[in-house]
C-alpha cells in the first residue's frame, strides 16, 4: 500500500480537480480529503456518507460561577486576553486552551473541557471508500483533524487490502499540510504558471525536501504562460523532481466542472483522460521493484 499526497502550495491551482480525476483512474484506492478547513473533493466524487462522528480536538476553559471569588488572578495571567475584566468570564473565541487560568485559580473555579471542533465522515464513493472531515469555522487544531482523517483512511485501506491511499492536502505549507505529508510515499505538486504559483511551489518544495519525500510535478493550465511553465519545469528538474504532466487550460475541463463531473470520465475528453493515465503510469513506475 502506497500513500500519495497531492499538495499545491497555494489555493486555486486545480489540486482538487486533479485529485478527483486521478482517483477515478486508479484501482483499489482509499481517498482522504485532508483539506479540512475547506473540503470540496466530495463535490466531484459525490460519496454517500455512511457514518458521521463528532470530533473533539481542543480544550477550552470553563468557569464554575459558584466557585469563583472574583480574585482576578486568571485575568492577570492570561496572555491571550481571553478573560473579561468586568466579570472574569471566559471569551471562547480568544481562549487558546493553554490551561494557565485553571492552573493558577486558587478555588478550582476554572477547568479545561474538550469541545467539538469538527466532524469526520466515513463515506463510499463510486471509486472507493472516502474519509473526509470539516473543521468548524474558526476552530483550531486542523492538523490534528487531518491526522485523524489519515488514521481512519489507513485503517480502512488495511481492512480492504487497498493498493493506494490518495490524500487531497491543504493549500499552503502550514500545519495541516505537514500532517498531510506525514508518512507519504510520494507528493504530487500541482502548480500553475503564475509568479505566485511559482513562488509558493518553491516554498512547498522546501517542505518536502525537509521530510525527504519523493515528488512529481503537474503544471496545470500550463499554456496560460508557457514562459513561466518552462521556468517551473527547469527549477524542478534541478531539484530532481520529475514532470508528470502539463495540463492545458481547456474548455472541456471548465464545462465538466460546471456540471460537477470528472473531465476524465466524459466522452470526447479522451486526450485529457490519456494525459491522466500517463500520470497514473508514472506513479506506478516510481514504485516498481519495491
Amino acid at each position: 500500500m502506497k500513500k500519495i499526497t497531492v499538495i499545491s502550495g497555494k489555493g486555486g491551482t486545480g489540486k482538487t480537480t486533479f485529485t478527483a480525476n486521478l482517483v477515478s483512474l486508479m484501482d483499489k484506492v482509499v481517498i482522504a480529503d485532508c483539506d479540512v478547513d475547506a473540503p470540496n473533493l466530495h463535490l466531484l466524487l459525490k460519496p454517500e456518507n455512511r457514518n458521521d462522528e463528532i470530533y473533539r480536538g481542543a480544550k477550552l476553559a470553563v468557569k464554575d460561577e459558584e466557585k469563583c471569588i472574583d480574585c482576578g488572578i486568571c485575568y492577570d495571567n492570561c496572555r491571550f486576553n481571553a478573560i473579561r475584566k468586568s466579570d472574569f468570564s471566559v471569551i471562547d473565541l480568544k481562549c487558546e486552551g493553554c490551561g494557565v487560568c485553571a492552573e493558577v485559580c486558587p478555588t478550582d473555579a476554572l477547568k479545561m473541557e474538550e469541545i467539538v471542533t469538527g466532524n469526520i465522515y466515513r463515506a463510499e464513493s463510486k471509486y472507493g471508500p472516502m474519509i473526509h472531515a470539516r473543521l468548524i469555522p474558526g476552530a483550531d487544531t486542523s492538523g490534528k483533524l487531518v491526522s485523524e482523517v489519515k488514521k481512519i483512511a489507513d485503517e480502512k485501506a488495511k481492512e480492504i487490502n487497498a493498493d493506494w491511499i490518495i490524500v487531497d492536502g491543504s493549500p499552503g505549507i502550514g500545519c495541516p499540510v505537514i500532517a498531510s505529508l506525514n508518512d507519504a510515499d510520494m507528493a504530487l505538486l500541482v502548480t500553475e504558471p503564475t509568479l505566485t504559483g511559482f513562488s509558493d511551489l518553491r516554498r512547498v518544495i522546501e517542505v518536502i525536501d525537509h521530510f525527504n519525500i519523493e515528488a512529481g510535478l503537474i503544471i496545470n493550465k500550463f499554456d496560460i504562460n508557457e514562459a513561466i511553465s518552462d521556468r517551473i519545469e527547469e527549477y524542478c528538474r534541478n531539484e530532481n523532481i520529475e514532470l508528470f504532466a502539463r495540463i492545458p487550460y481547456s474548455k472541456k475541463i471548465v464545462d465538466s466542472l460546471q456540471k460537477g463531473e470528472l473531465f476524465a470520465a466524459n466522452p470526447g475528453n479522451e486526450d485529457l483522460k490519456e494525459m491522466m493515465l500517463q500520470v497514473v503510469s508514472k506513479i506506478k513506475n516510481n514504485f516498481k521493484g519495491e
